[in-house]
């Protein structure tokens, strides 16, 4: 099996496809870096207005150029900080179409999550974030409808047990279910909800993963397609997802993961 580890996948406007996202509004949670970051970029590539989040005081504190965003300092386990951007949100001119919940972090704090206040911080921040930035945004999604969509971020921790990360992998398995239960739930107001499952991404946060012989290369050696992800692989299934060429499509969960799920 061959490994291309650090090809660079071509984007979409590469194969002809564009989307229209001009007057869109898009809120990104986590969009600073990895997977989140690629995801902002492709929508303002596309004619979006993008908004990202992250947990640093200013976007310049950030190694990524995040000039092309506005930036809101964010921390999703924190309730009253996610009230207080929705309340702000609420009262721009610009509204909101498209929520991304794309903020996450496996093992907060470099801790165990065998632990269990550790396990439900990870839960806290992985799902209940998700969910509360959702209920934030509801009142200005359902302003927009038709076009206004609620992405959730899975993982491949959603279907398959990984035994160091029981937290995150109990909150992304809750992310598959609860955007069925959102998208049923708000489908009549004209919201679609759904979600990527990405596989195994190269990001800082899995890099170490990848790059460790003994656990990173009998994943490589399951995955069909023979190589490790990069985020330019997953932005343009967030596209299509978050597009009119999806109206009818709402409670899904697809995979980007090379094949693994199914090898």
């Amino acid at each position: 099996m061959t490994q291309r580890s650090h090809d660079a996948p071509p984007s979409p406007a590469a194969f002809g496809v564009r989307y229209d996202f001009a007057g869109a509004r898009v809120l990104v949670t986590g969009g600073t870096r990895g997977i989140g970051l690629g995801i902002a970029r492709g929508f303002a590539d596309h004619g979006a207005q993008v908004l990202v989040t992250g947990t640093r005081p200013h976007a310049t504190d950030y190694s990524s150029d995040l000039s092309g965003f506005e930036y809101r300092c964010l921390d999703v386990a924190d309730a009253d900080a996610i009230g207080a951007l929705g309340e702000s949100l609420a009262a721009d001119v610009g509204g909101l179409s498209i929520l991304v919940n794309n903020a996450g972090v496996s093992m907060p704090g470099g801790a165990s999550e065998f632990d269990p206040d550790v396990f439900e911080a990870s839960v806290r921040i992985n799902l209940s974030g998700a969910f509360r930035m959702s209920q934030a945004c509801l009142p200005l999604l359902a302003a927009q409808p038709g076009r206004a969509t609620v992405l959730n971020v899975a993982s491949m921790a959603s279907f398959f047990g990984i035994p160091f990360i029981p937290g995150y992998g109990a909150a992304k398995a809750g992310i598959v279910q609860m955007t069925k239960s959102l998208a049923v739930a708000w489908g009549g107001q004209g919201i679609r909800v759904n979600a990527i499952a990405p596989g195994f991404i190269r990001t800082r946060m899995t890099a170490g993963f990848m790059d460790h012989e003994s656990m990173g290369r009998p994943h490589l050696a399951r995955t069909p397609l023979g190589r490790w992800g990069e985020p330019a692989d997953v932005t343009p299934t967030a596209l299509f997802l978050c597009s009119g060429a999806a109206q009818f499509i709402t409670g899904q969960t697809l995979p980007v993961d090379g094949g693994y799920s199914v090898a």
